[in-house]
Order: C-alpha cells, then sequence, then structure tokens
C-alpha cells in the first residue's frame, strides 16, 4: 500500500513539473508573437496600433497581454498563460525590431 501511494505521489509531482514546463514554453510562444507582431505594426509592415496587435495576437495564442511598450521600433511585451496547475499563471517576455536594435 504504501508502495502505491508513492507511486502515485510521484506520478503527480512528474505531471505539475511537466505541466508547468509546458505552460512556460506555450507562454514563451505567445510572448514572441505577440512582440513581433507589434514590430511588424511599428515597421509599417501591418496596419494598426501595435500593442492592439499584440494584444490580439497574444488572445489568439491563449495568453493574455500584461504588459507592452515601444521603444523607437522596438517593441517589448509581456504575457501571461493560464497555467494547468491551480494557481500558477506563468509569464512571459520578448522584444522584437529591426535588426542591430538589440541591447
Amino acid at each position: 500500500m504504501g508502495l502505491l501511494a508513492a507511486v502515485v505521489l510521484l506520478t503527480t509531482l512528474t505531471l505539475g513539473i511537466v505541466s508547468s514546463y509546458v505552460d512556460a514554453r506555450r507562454a514563451a510562444a505567445a510572448a514572441d508573437a505577440a512582440a513581433l507582431a507589434a514590430a511588424d505594426t511599428l515597421s509599417g509592415a501591418v496596419v494598426g496600433v501595435p500593442c492592439e496587435a499584440a494584444e490580439r495576437v497574444a488572445a489568439r495564442n491563449g495568453a493574455r497581454l500584461v504588459v507592452c511598450s515601444v521603444d523607437g521600433p522596438v517593441s517589448e511585451v509581456s504575457v501571461a498563460v493560464r497555467g494547468r496547475v491551480p494557481g500558477v499563471e506563468p509569464v512571459a517576455s520578448a522584444r522584437a525590431g529591426p535588426p542591430g536594435t538589440g541591447r
């Protein structure tokens, strides 16, 4: 009985860790896409307002835009996704802009 309880506990912990990792990767992908959308709008490749474009793209990727800022041709965003583990909301950030504008 003790061995079964240990196996169940270990499996539960492993699934929680794996789910958190997947959620973090989902947040990172959504942040990348949102930052690129804002940068495309800044460059004129897409018509619109940069942070509104970032918000739309984040929402399409199952994320919520937390922060959006523009500095010249560079956009920086942070997004959050609803985690599979209750009470956990992974947040990721990304920046995008023309080559040579990195820090």
